[in-house]
């Protein structure tokens, strides 16, 4: 009696270990690890000035775990854009009446940059849906815009101004984009080409390349990229901001001197 109470005893022991050994997962292989990719600049400064005409920068970086057969279909897209600093502007409306120039109406615009040029491995419009473009704010039509709230009982057509600041931008060539400046050197080392306006805006740039595959957004990097002034121009910005009144003083004197020396240069006897 004792014997079979034992063994028993063992058999509900062994039962739960094996139905520990049944529910227990069996091993699997690690997740993949996604796509990643660092970028550099060919320069971190531009220095601009009235002898220096247009600038190209350089944007490479590398690609890490990208997957082979992706890769090999060259399902990969980067798209490369620099921003110039953003600031509010006002857009206005003009009209001649009766000889004269005037103003018929005005929109105001937040945070808009002052540059945009856009490079990529292929068409945007091919790269990703036009939802995705429009919220990673990729191409320069898919800028928004945003207006400053209008006063109570003023009436703009938004869309109108913002029409022609977009046309104003692309026409002074401070928006740009190009479709297959893109390039991939190796496997997984790419390099884009940008070309920079000659009046490039001074100040804070930015620099940004998007990764997508497959039509999806994976990851996006940045870098800062400074525009400065040099020579003449840059020496008369820096005594203009320390010294004001003497800088009026000097730019009022030499206009005087201009309109006198003009007069006497084209007198008519």
């Amino acid at each position: 009696m004792r014997g079979r109470a034992l063994l028993f005893a063992l058999s509900l022991l062994v039962a739960p270990l094996g139905a520990v050994a049944q529910s227990a997962p069996a091993p699997s292989d690690p997740p993949p690890v996604p796509e990643s990719f660092q970028i550099g600049l060919s320069t971190e400064t531009i220095a601009v000035g009235a002898s220096s005409g247009g600038q190209r920068l350089v944007v490479f970086g590398a690609l890490d775990n990208a997957d082979p057969r992706v890769m090999r279909q060259g399902r990969y897209d980067i798209v490369v854009i620099l921003e110039g600093p953003r600031s509010n502007l006002v857009v206005r409306e003009k009209k001649r009446t009766f000889g004269i120039w005037i103003n018929r109406g005005s929109e105001r615009f937040e945070a808009v940059p002052a540059s945009y040029a856009l490079a990529s491995t292929r068409p945007i419009r091919d790269i990703a849906p036009a939802v995705t473009l429009r919220q990673l704010g990729i191409g320069t039509r898919n800028q928004a815009f945003e207006r400053t709230p209008p006063t109570k009982g003023q009436r703009s057509d938004t869309q109108q101004y913002a029409d022609a600041l977009f046309r104003l931008k692309t026409e002074s060539g401070l928006y740009s984009e190009t479709s297959g400046a893109i390039e991939f050197v190796s496997a997984t080392l790419f390099r884009a080409n940008l070309a920079l306006p000659a009046d490039l805006p001074v100040g804070r740039h930015v620099a940004r390349a998007i990764l997508f595959r497959e039509g999806s957004f994976v990851r996006e990097r940045s870098e800062d990229l400074w525009v400065v002034k040099t020579g003449i121009e840059n020496q008369i910005s820096v005594f203009a901001a320390r010294n004001g009144a003497l800088y009026g003083l000097v730019a009022v004197m030499v206009a005087v001197f201009t309109g006198w020396f003009g007069r006497l240069m084209f007198k008519r006897d």
